[in-house]
């Protein structure tokens, strides 16, 4: 059974659709370093200071020893076109393999993926586009009340009815899972970070694409350790209310021996993107201590599950009620995070996995 919220998170901020942003950076001019970043620290407790900057200069607020976790996962393509019997054309994302020819899918409103499918019932078939596999839908995911609101189920554990072929589909055929608010389509490169190395995530570990080679190499120069951990991501919600799902995740030896000299040395864990976070705490006891681990992980962090490990964070800008800001809570503090909202909503910081960036630094 999958974790579920005990409640929402408490940060209040509107944004507004002219903030999203609807293309890469590098569509618009900039580099994948020239995105914005707000960096958002608590020198002493209650005392909140931001800057805003760029996150070329993200290294002027981090220090030798402090420890970057990044996500190695890499995004592979994991969406298709297909056709319901008696409801039409639909788009397929796919988030997970399970079993034997059985995949964690999402129907979505066709031509682009604009709005959730919710009222799919068990035992509809979807054809698959250009010859694909039929996956016929067996059951919602994770469970049978997977649905947080009541009106309709949004994932689906299904299986291929020709074959286990699925995989092979979307490397030939697939691209990039995308939504409505996107301008047009942006190759599978657009998608990947500088840290990806293993194939698996449905979507982006968006968090670490402002990172460049060069300014890794800057980084680790001056003293600051780098660390990789992975998180295969699933299908994010783009409606409020919904824990994340299951995902797979590893911490290798290495990572936890490292994370865990880091911290004997005073040293700050940053994690770059929930993603890392949610893996490295995967693997954490409640003292804080790091041990390799790796399967499947349904941990929620919250504020009734704090991080044990994570002191700072590198994150995109999630929507109001998105289950992701509750971790960016239990990392930040209520007083800092809305802080930083309330200016990214006032500076108009861009929104989604292609805007801008946050350095949360609380207080220790």
């Amino acid at each position: 059974m999958t974790a579920t919220l005990a409640h929402v998170p408490g940060t209040v901020f509107r944004v507004t659709d002219d903030l999203t942003a609807d293309s890469p950076p590098e569509a618009r001019g900039l580099g994948r370093d020239g995105v914005r970043l707000l960096v958002a620290s608590e020198p002493s407790p209650g005392d909140v200071r931001t800057v805003h900057t760029t996150f070329s200069a993200i290294g002027d607020h981090l220090g030798p020893g402090d420890l970057l976790l990044v996500n190695n996962s890499a995004t592979v393509a994991g969406e298709v076109d297909g056709r319901v019997a008696g409801r039409g054309a639909v788009v397929v994302h796919v988030a997970t393999e399970l079993d034997d020819c059985t995949w964690v899918v999402e129907l979505r409103t066709a031509p682009d993926a604009a709005h959730p499918v919710l009222d799919a019932v068990e035992g509809d078939v979807v054809e698959l586009a250009s010859g694909g596999p039929r996956l016929r839908l067996e059951g919602p995911y994770p469970r049978p009340d997977s649905s947080p609101t009541g009106r309709g189920n949004r994932l689906w554990r299904s299986v291929e009815l020709d074959g286990c072929t699925l995989a092979e589909h979307l490397e030939a055929l697939g691209r990039p899972i995308a939504y409505g608010y996107l301008r047009s389509r942006f190759p599978i490169d657009a998608y990947q970070t500088v840290f990806a190395r293993l194939p698996g995530s449905a979507e982006m570990a968006s968090a670490a694409r402002p990172f460049t080679a060069a300014l890794v190499t800057g980084l680790v120069s001056a003293g600051v350790l780098v660390a990789p951990v992975t998180l295969h991501t699933g299908l994010s919600s783009q409606e409020s209310g919904e824990a994340p799902q299951p995902e797979r995740f590893a911490v290798s030896p290495e990572t936890a021996a490292l994370v865990n000299f880091a911290r004997s040395r005073g040293g700050r864990v940053v994690a770059v993107g929930t993603t890392a976070t949610r893996a490295i705490e995967s693997a954490a006891d409640a003292g804080g201590r790091v041990h390799a681990a790796a399967g499947w992980t349904e941990v929620v962090i919250s504020p009734d599950r704090p991080a044990h490990v994570v002191d700072g964070l590198v994150t995109g800008w999630h929507d109001p009620e998105a289950s992701h800001l509750l971790l960016v809570e239990s990392v930040a503090g209520a007083a800092l995070t809305q802080r930083a909202y309330d200016e990214a909503v006032a500076h108009r910081y861009a929104w989604h996995e292609f805007g801008d960036a946050g350095l949360f630094l609380p207080h220790r």
